[in-house]
């Protein structure tokens, strides 16, 4: 089967695509997107987390013919023409990379939240709320206190910018981090 979708803001095509083939192995193996990670195939670990129309979803549990026709953003396509998304910075400036299996379907799921939360003109969201975003996501590196710092810091980011944009505070004001 053929099964042609948008990926990352660009139309494509994978050819022979069998009945049971996923999404993730699509994106993988055969558009060349090596960034959401296959770890246990069964949605049980996040590492495979994309955007299939907005809304966050486990590749390795959606069969590839379910995305034809549809939107598909993974942890490449968040980055822009001018570098890396905020998310993606700040895990870096947070050292919650690690071995980095965990770390694409993390950032997706952190995006997802601040884009509803901070991008939407809420708040920042609390740790509970952090925690219970990622909650389907498993690292087994470390004990999160990086991943939910990366996440806090990109939410001030964002927030701080938003302020500055309105005229409110001074960029980087309300940054935090450890």
């Amino acid at each position: 089967m053929r099964v042609s979708m948008r990926v990352n803001g660009r139309r494509v095509t994978a050819e022979d695509v069998w009945e049971g083939e996923s999404l993730l192995f699509v994106l993988r193996e055969r558009l060349g997107l090596p960034g959401s990670k296959n770890a246990c195939e069964q949605g049980e670990c996040g590492s495979c987390t994309v955007y299939l129309d907005d809304s966050p979803v486990c590749a390795c549990l959606v069969a590839a013919g379910q995305a034809g026709g549809r939107d598909v953003v993974t942890v490449e396509g968040l980055a822009g023409a001018a570098g890396l998304d905020a998310v993606q910075q700040a895990f870096m400036d947070a050292g919650a990379v690690q071995c980095g299996f965990c770390t694409p379907g993390l950032i997706v799921q952190a995006h997802y939240l601040l884009r509803e939360t901070v991008d939407a003109g809420g708040p920042v969201p609390d740790d509970g709320e952090i925690r219970e975003v990622l909650a389907g996501n498993l690292c087994r590196c470390t004990g999160y206190e990086k991943i939910l710092d990366a996440v806090r810091l990109a939410a001030a980011r964002k927030a701080a910018a938003a302020a500055a944009a309105a005229g409110q505070a001074e960029p980087g004001q309300a940054e935090v981090g450890r």
